[in-house]
């Protein structure tokens, strides 16, 4: 009886599972079997692998008298995807005294064979070479076209593979005269560079709104513009990513990994600059959410510490709007099935924008509105109560006359002027509390332990009695107005500071 024990991989999620993969061959009439709760495409491994080690050299399984049984561990995981091909071939050529394989605990292998024994890129690897770098592995194969992502995990050698053959040979103890296949160096993120396509600069006027984002920026809170058409409010939102600070390499390590499951990574966009994600208003609820019958990550999830844009935010199906309440409270996603309930992460900006109406031109001097009250009224009320508190800054994008669009004096700072007073108002808010987290995250305790004056407590209370304004757009109120007083470095919130804040309230509900 031969046998040989190899490790292999999977995403399960938004994290890595390292896989063990034991081949047995005996003596008896031909059969291949697979157990260990393994997919339909597992299952079709047996044709991929027989016919991708006839064309590497040596005998098919599928060619010789024995019955191979090929185990899969843990046995409660639901195997799935094409992920074991690589270590199925070579534990079973191992087995049969093919080939020797030096310390195979050591190593894990990952990849797709084509029939002609060529590996093939898989979605997911960046996950599973974390995963085999924390669990102690030394050695990790991988697909060549996959070896950029997993060159950017420290702690463990990545071998990026083209073709079953080459990798025998490496592996071959037997045949030590053969060449070893180079190995992946470490991808360096800060080697790349920082390019956004809108600056700051380049944008007429808006003067409101650029402030109200660059508050948005320090602080993490989320932006509503409302506007006519074509007034800019598109721009601006693209133009948000310049003024925020670069992700650290852990923060843009964690956001590639869930580009990397969800199969729209995109090697030459690999920076640290974060995720913009602007889903069209028709996306449905599983795309913009999550889900699924294997839940995967949605555009909420995409946008992990980055941006989620929602333009025509009214126009977005009711359960999409809704379904923002979690994400926009407690930073994640909770997508529940009968079988599991999954929580993705979701640290997002959110920037809606929307029209006062539908036609677009409610209360607008340029072009008159078609609407009726009643049409005008029902399109408000698509966004909840909820929601409206949930949102720090809403931002009028009005009109910009003609002169000023040709008037060089209008375009204002650059987007690079921008993000060193941001990048500032974050180092200072670091250094008074000594936390690295955002004002939008402060919780209810933080807030009632800032030091605020009997003035500021005054002005505040009694502009919340005439706003009417919940217990939450009152906690919030005050978490703006702290970002703003960390834009100035200031070390305690002043009246200027909740009067600003205030402004931003949403006076298009009021």
């Amino acid at each position: 009886m031969k046998y040989a024990k190899l490790m292999a991989g999977q995403p399960e999620y938004l994290t890595g599972k390292i896989v063990q993969v034991e081949i047995d061959i005996s003596r008896g009439l031909h059969a291949i079997t697979i157990v260990g709760m393994a997919s339909k495409a597992v299952e079709e491994s047996k044709d991929r692998v027989g016919s991708a080690i006839k064309h590497s050299g040596f005998t098919s399984l599928n060619s010789r008298n024995e019955k191979v049984i090929i185990s899969l561990s843990p046995a409660d995981l639901k195997k799935d995807g094409a992920y074991y091909d690589l270590a199925i071939a070579l534990g079973y050529l191992h087995a049969a005294g093919d080939i020797a394989i030096a310390s195979p605990e050591t190593k894990v292998f990952i990849g797709e064979l084509s029939l002609d024994g060529a590996v093939q890129s898989l979605e997911g690897v960046l996950p599973i070479v974390q995963a085999a770098a924390r669990e102690g592995y030394q050695e990790i194969y991988v697909p060549y076209a996959n070896r950029k992502e997993a060159a950017m995990v420290s702690g463990i050698a990545v071998y990026p593979v083209k073709h079953l053959k080459e990798l025998v040979a490496h592996l071959d103890a037997t045949h030590p005269d053969h060449a070893f296949i180079s190995q992946q160096k470490k991808t360096k993120l800060d080697t790349l560079a920082h390019h956004v396509p809108t600056n700051f600069h380049d944008i007429k006027g808006q003067e409101i709104a650029k402030r109200g984002l660059e508050i948005a920026a320090a602080g993490g809170h989320n932006v509503c513009m409302f506007g006519p058409p074509g007034t800019g409010k598109t721009m601006l939102a693209r133009a948000f990513i310049g003024i925020v600070p670069e992700l650290s390499d852990a923060e843009a390590l964690e956001v590639i990994g869930i580009h990397s499951v969800s199969g729209s990574l995109r090697y030459e966009k690999m920076s640290k600059i974060p995720p913009f994600r602007s889903p069209h208003h028709t996306s449905s609820y599983v795309a913009i959410v999550g889900g699924g019958a294997n839940p995967k990550p949605g555009e909420i999830t995409m946008a992990h510490r980055g941006v989620l844009f929602l333009d025509e935010f009214p126009e977005f199906d009711k359960r999409v709007i809704e379904s923002m309440r979690q994400p926009l409270e407690d930073k994640i996603v909770t997508v529940s099935r009968a079988r599991k309930t999954v929580t993705f992460p979701a640290d997002i900006t959110l920037i809606a924008a929307m029209n006062p109406c539908p036609c677009g031109y409610y209360g607008s001097d340029i072009n008159t509105c078609t609407c009726s009250a009643y049409t005008i009224e029902r399109y408000k009320k698509k966004i909840s109560g909820p929601i409206v508190d949930r949102i720090d800054i809403w931002l009028p994008v009005e009109h910009i006359d003609y002169e000023s669009l040709t008037d060089a004096q209008h375009s204002g700072e650059s987007s690079e002027t921008i993000q060193k007073r941001v990048c500032t108002a974050r180092s200072f808010r670091t250094q008074r509390t000594g936390k690295i987290d955002l004002n939008n995250a402060m919780s209810s305790r933080d807030v009632q332990n800032l030091d605020l004056s009997d003035s500021v407590l005054t002005v505040l209370r009694r502009s919340a009695e005439h706003m009417k304004l919940s217990p939450r757009a009152y906690h919030r109120v005050i978490k703006l107005a702290r970002t703003i007083a960390d834009l100035e470095e200031a070390v305690s919130i002043t009246e200027s500071h909740i009067l600003e804040a205030l402004q931003y309230r949403p006076q298009i509900y009021q």
